[in-house]
């Protein structure tokens, strides 16, 4: 590893590239980063508990954590959070902090029982790593539509403007990213799992 870039979601490194005559040049690329990220509850009484640890790619860990709060229904509504933070020491050579808090506000009812058992999570589409079919049904509700279409011309031109988007991918050429568009497909919001970043 030679240096570290500003976005904490990158890092450059020494490569050997061997081209097809058989010549091997040393040379820095990009990569992406890959991280372990511990998420917590902060209870009112001033106790916490760890119940997650998952890998990541440094940048959007409060909306990575949140998210995964409400997936797998430990809690209902972001109305429940009082704050969410990073906490700890940053690691001293990457300038990364690895936990995130979640403090609760007074009087949630939360299923201690569910949290009996460590998560641990990957950043997959969430079923792998599942040990049950019982353990996918986490009691999320279903977003209303309130009726609303998408023209399916549109929905094929979204991958492409969210690509465009991708600075991230640009550099590393391999990092998930998501979106979130409006019913007239203008991109509002990007997550590349690197720092957050808003359209426009």
């Amino acid at each position: 590893m030679i240096s570290a870039t500003k976005n904490p979601g990158v890092t450059e490194a020494l490569i050997s590239r061997m081209h097809a005559d058989g010549r091997a040049a040393t040379e820095a690329d990009t990569l992406a980063v890959e991280e372990p990220l511990e998420i917590r509850l902060g209870f009112p009484d001033k106790t916490h508990k760890a119940i997650s640890i998952t890998m990541r790619t440094p940048g959007d860990d409060i909306e990575l954590a949140a998210g995964f709060l409400f997936t797998e229904g430990i809690l209902k509504t972001p109305e429940q959070i009082a704050q969410i933070r990073h906490c700890g020491l940053p690691d001293k050579d990457k300038n990364i902090q690895n936990t995130i808090m979640a403090e609760l506000k007074e009087d949630i009812d939360i299923d201690l029982k569910r949290l009996e058992r460590n998560f641990y999570t990957t950043s997959s589409c969430g079923v792998c790593g599942k040990s049950s079919i019982e353990a996918l049904r986490t009691g999320v509700q279903k977003v209303d539509s309130n009726g609303f279409k998408f023209d399916p011309q549109l929905i094929n031109k979204l991958p492409g403007i969210l690509r465009a988007s991708q600075d991230v991918f640009e550099q590393t050429g391999g990092l998930h990213a998501s979106a979130l568009f409006d019913i007239k497909g203008e991109l509002e919001i990007v997550r590349r799992r690197g720092p957050p970043q808003r359209a426009g």
